[in-house]
């Protein structure tokens, strides 16, 4: 059997601030704890050193207002590279499957960013995927998130995707940031019942995620049939995780990680530095390479401490029964989406950067395409800290695009790039594998 991929990027230079909890320190009790206990000794373990991604790769996902250089340093390229560099390991058949241990994390980064929010600049998944996706032609994927915070970013840059089924399981949104990821948010009108959402209660345990991943989780994986399982893999479920909740344990996390079989893992929250990541860390690569975990557990683990109440499993069934049958009705409900549709579906959208105390306000609109999945426009204004106010135009074509959206996208891009009401206009050409910027205030184009 091939081994498993293990990659570590710690990012000594990367912090918000020295104590805060998305500091190095995350990595480096997992570090000491692996090394000690001899795990990448074993011949089902392959290290791999961090790679690097070049400004394109970020652009085939993110438009940066103004530019790629103003968010992001270089131990985001590293995290991101890190992810790259691990896909073509599994890609290229050196390794069964592979797990990114990285940071600067990145599932709260959406399309369009100003700034830092949830600690993310930008998605690391997200570039991972559409690298995947250009260099293989890989098309059909699923996320599934079991990060304790919704990964609202990843969500959001697939919400109109029907090729990438997003399953995020988290607390629920209205007792933790970013306060959404709930059941109705369920995939744009052509990508209806791809974005599943299982918001839980706070103090959920192993038992009711793990009903979650058999009756949910499992059969929706069997029945989308991706070509690759991407595990954006947040640890901060955990019963000590000090911004959060929960009630899920160390091996609660080998064992849904054993039934996922994830082909890539990358690591996203987790702040219980010194009680826990060490050992979520430590299920998950045992679970990955098949090394027997039977007999990992914290030194405070109680199980007897961590009894499912009937009432709050009754709710989690119920809700597993009602998103089953939403995905399950999918298909039926794009094609009378695709009937009724207009030229253009538009919706709003405000998002708070708690991070960097931004507010942007976004316009949307998602070309209604019989065809493919259609292409967006999306019109963002946002304060920036230098007191200047960016309003820009960002035109994006999805990798499935067909070849009239391709064509009316590049003309709305051209029409967009004369008007003086934006400071800034993109287009994100995945098909073409083309990205450009216009800075209407000096009149300069610039192209990836």
């Amino acid at each position: 059997m091939k081994p498993t991929g293990i990659l570590f990027f710690p990012a000594f230079d990367w912090a918000i601030s020295p104590t805060h909890p998305e500091r190095e320190e995350r990595l480096l009790y997992t570090r000491d704890q692996i090394f000690e206990e001899g795990i990448m000794d074993f011949p089902q373990i392959r290290e791999y050193q961090p790679g690097l991604a070049t400004a394109k790769d970020i652009a085939r996902v993110h438009f940066c207002v103004p530019d790629i250089d103003t968010h992001i340093t270089e131990a985001h390229l590293v995290s991101a590279g890190s992810a790259l560099l691990m896909a073509d390991a599994v890609m290229q058949g050196e390794v069964r499957n592979g797990f990114a241990i990285i940071r600067p994390p990145g599932h709260h980064a959406m399309t369009v960013t100003h700034g830092n929010r949830g600690f993310c600049n930008i998605n690391n998944e997200a570039i991972m995927i559409e690298y995947l996706r250009k260099k293989y032609g890989v098309k059909r994927i699923a996320i599934i998130d079991t990060d304790v915070h919704h990964g609202d970013g990843t969500q959001e840059i697939y919400y109109n995707d029907p090729d990438v089924l997003f399953v995020s399981f988290h607390q629920d949104g209205r007792t933790l940031y970013p306060g959404s990821g709930f059941m109705d948010e369920l995939g744009g009108p052509l990508a209806y019942g791809t974005t599943i959402n299982i918001p839980l209660a706070p103090k959920t345990t192993d038992t009711g995620i793990n009903y979650a991943i058999d009756n949910l989780i499992l059969p929706m994986l069997e029945e989308f049939k991706p070509e690759l399982i991407i595990n954006s893999a947040g640890q901060d479920n955990h019963y000590s995780d000090p911004l959060a909740n929960m009630a899920f344990s160390a091996k609660g996390y080998a064992d849904l990680n054993k039934k996922l079989k994830p082909d890539i893992a990358v690591l996203e929250g987790g702040y219980s530095v010194e009680t826990a990541l060490p050992y979520i860390n430590m299920a998950l690569i045992m679970a990955m390479a098949n090394i027997d975990y039977s007999n990992l557990r914290e030194p405070d683990y109680v199980p007897s401490r961590f009894k499912e109440s009937k009432r709050n499993l009754d709710y989690i069934k119920d809700m597993v029964e009602k998103q089953l049958n939403v995905f399950r009705k999918r298909e039926e409900i794009i094609a009378e989406n695709r009937q009724k549709a207009g030229d253009f579906h538009s919706y709003h959208r405000s998002i708070f950067y708690d991070t960097e105390y931004l507010h942007e306000d976004q316009r949307n609109e998602l070309r209604m395409c019989p065809q493919c999945s259609g292409f967006r426009v999306i019109n963002s204004s946002c304060q920036h800290h230098n007191g200047r106010l960016y309003k820009v135009s960002c035109i994006s074509v999805p990798a499935n695009a067909c070849s009239q959206c391709q064509e009316q996208a590049r003309r709305v891009y051209r029409d967009m790039s004369s008007y003086n009401h934006y400071d800034f206009v993109y287009l994100q050409d995945r098909l073409g594998d083309e990205y450009r910027s216009f800075d209407l205030q000096k009149d300069l184009e610039k192209v990836l």
